[in-house]
C-alpha cells in the first residue's frame, strides 16, 4: 500500500495517512481482514512520529473501518468494505446520472460540496 503524504497541506498527517487507507478500500486495493503497515515500520518509512500514525490509524478505528488488535495491527473490517463497496455503486450512480443531465464534474463537485457541510 503505498502512502504519499503532502507535508505542506494544511489537514494534518494523521488525517491524511487515515485518508490514504479509505481511498485503499473504496478502491478494491485493500481487502477485508487484511492488516495494514505496522505503525512503526509505517511512520519509519515516512520519517514521522509513531503517534501521528497511530493516530490515523485510531481515527480510522472509531470510524469503523479498521479493528486495532495487539501483536497483529490494524485490520481491515469485513463489514466496513462492504458499506465502503456500496457508497463507491451510489457515486457512481450519481455520477452517470449528472452525466445524463449535462452537469460538467466541476458543477457535481460544487453540489456535493454543498451537501457536505
Amino acid at each position: 500500500m503505498l502512502f504519499r503524504l503532502d507535508p505542506n497541506s494544511a489537514e494534518p498527517l494523521f488525517a491524511q495517512i487515515a485518508a490514504a487507507v479509505r481511498g485503499a478500500v473504496a478502491r478494491g486495493d485493500v481487502q477485508p481482514g487484511e492488516r495494514l503497515p505496522g505503525a512503526r515500520d509505517l511512520a519509519d518509512s515516512l520519517g514521522l512520529n509513531v503517534h501521528t500514525v497511530l493516530r490515523g490509524y485510531q481515527q480510522l478505528r472509531d470510524e469503523g473501518l479498521v479493528e486495532l488488535r495487539r501483536g497483529r495491527g490494524a485490520v481491515v473490517v469485513r463489514g466496513a468494505v462492504g458499506d465502503w463497496a456500496e457508497l463507491r455503486q451510489e457515486v457512481a450512480d450519481v455520477v452517470e446520472r449528472a452525466r445524463g443531465l449535462g452537469v460538467s464534474a466541476q458543477e457535481l463537485f460544487d453540489m456535493i460540496r454543498l451537501e457536505y457541510r
